[in-house]
């Protein structure tokens, strides 16, 4: 369904860059809790909320040197060109279906999933849930074409992949990955780390692969579930980033309609793999129960109807993406301990200020 407010707050953003705050920055997370916000009922808040955000946003740079088919490889993982790169992506989607376009750039940008701790991922999946529900005005497929560029331009590559082959379920292959020894310094140095330790490639190895594509989204979902529980007992370890665990596969999820199904095993792959890799370099060893009363009060589970009320009143953007995971999860099994640990968020991170 196509929303007014989500198409003029794209319009919006789309002068802003992905990226804030210098060369290890903080992704730009205003188009994607737009969309959850709108999408959630809560237009009437969209326009405030962006109020306050853009405030710290910095202007996306222009097309400096246009990147083609021919020179786009040297052009991978060059932040500094994100201008072009985007300037690229929305010729693209403006010249050919955009569907067309993310089928065939997406063996290229598939390895490096974790580019923006794994934000290239998830704001194309929020872009393209958006598409996909109806709204196909040029606002929201430019939001495709600028969730693509980041992708390209910080674009990362985890080392030591492995294809999961063994018999666990998600939530027990993501219990028995070990710890990177030192869990210190930025993303991108941490995965570096993840090649020198000895357990990190065979444990990728242990998740139950899907059997056939069609058994790859359920196999995403049980991923998000996981990912969502997980936070409850350790997220206390790096609350911001350990909530990408559980929106990486969601979004993820949300994005396989838009590819042929002969791209969902290898999606799969990729997505369990960065979530392995988050969860090895910033989960603590030891998990911890949740010992006080979430932000909710006593008493039972949330009502499903005000969490994400809630969560827009908190304010904080991963608060409000780990919510509207957790309603997914949770409209999927009508586990209650979902509805918590997104009410667990909300006590972890701060407030904006």
């Amino acid at each position: 369904m196509a929303s007014e407010v989500l198409d003029e707050a794209y319009v919006r953003l789309h002068r802003w860059g992905p990226e804030w705050g210098g060369e290890n920055g903080l992704s730009n997370h205003g188009p994607m809790a737009a969309e959850v916000l709108s999408r959630r009922g809560f237009d009437d808040q969209v326009g405030s909320w962006l109020d306050r955000y853009v405030a710290r946003l910095e202007t996306l740079p222009g097309e400096d040197d246009p990147i083609t088919e021919d020179n786009w490889a040297e052009a991978m993982g060059q932040l500094r060109r994100v201008g072009d790169w985007i300037a690229f992506f929305q010729r693209a989607v403006r010249e050919a279906p955009w569907t067309e376009v993310l089928a065939s750039w997406w063996p290229r940008l598939l390895p490096a999933i974790a580019s923006g701790a794994t934000h290239g991922l998830i704001r194309t999946g929020h872009a393209v849930r958006t598409v996909l529900g109806g709204d196909t005005s040029p606002g929201a497929v430019d939001e495709i074409a600028h969730a693509l560029g980041y992708w390209a331009a910080r674009a990362i590559f985890v080392p030591g992949l492995a294809a999961p082959a063994g018999d666990l379920d998600a939530p027990a292959a993501l219990a028995a990955l070990p710890r990177l020894p030192e869990q210190s310094g930025v993303i991108r140095d941490r995965f570096a780390r993840l090649a020198d330790l000895p357990a990190w490639t065979p444990s990728l190895t242990t998740l139950r692969s899907p059997g056939t594509p069609a058994e790859v989204p359920a196999a995403l979902a049980s991923l998000v579930e996981a990912g969502v529980r997980q936070y409850a007992t350790h997220g206390y370890g790096s609350p911001v980033l350990l909530v990408h665990v559980a929106t990486a596969p969601n979004a993820m999820g949300h994005l396989l309609p838009a590819l042929p199904q002969s791209l969902w095993p290898s999606s799969f792959a990729a997505t369990w793999a960065a979530c392995a890799a988050i969860t090895v370099a910033y989960a603590p060893a030891d998990p911890r129960p949740i010992l006080t009363a979430p932000a909710s009060g006593p008493g039972p589970a949330p009502d499903p109807a005000d969490l994400m009320a809630r969560a827009t009143e908190h304010g904080d953007e991963h608060v409000i993406k780990l919510t509207d995971t957790a309603l997914d999860a949770y409209a999927r099994t009508a586990d209650p301990a979902l509805l918590t640990a997104a009410t667990h968020c909300a006590d972890l991170i701060d407030r904006p200020r």
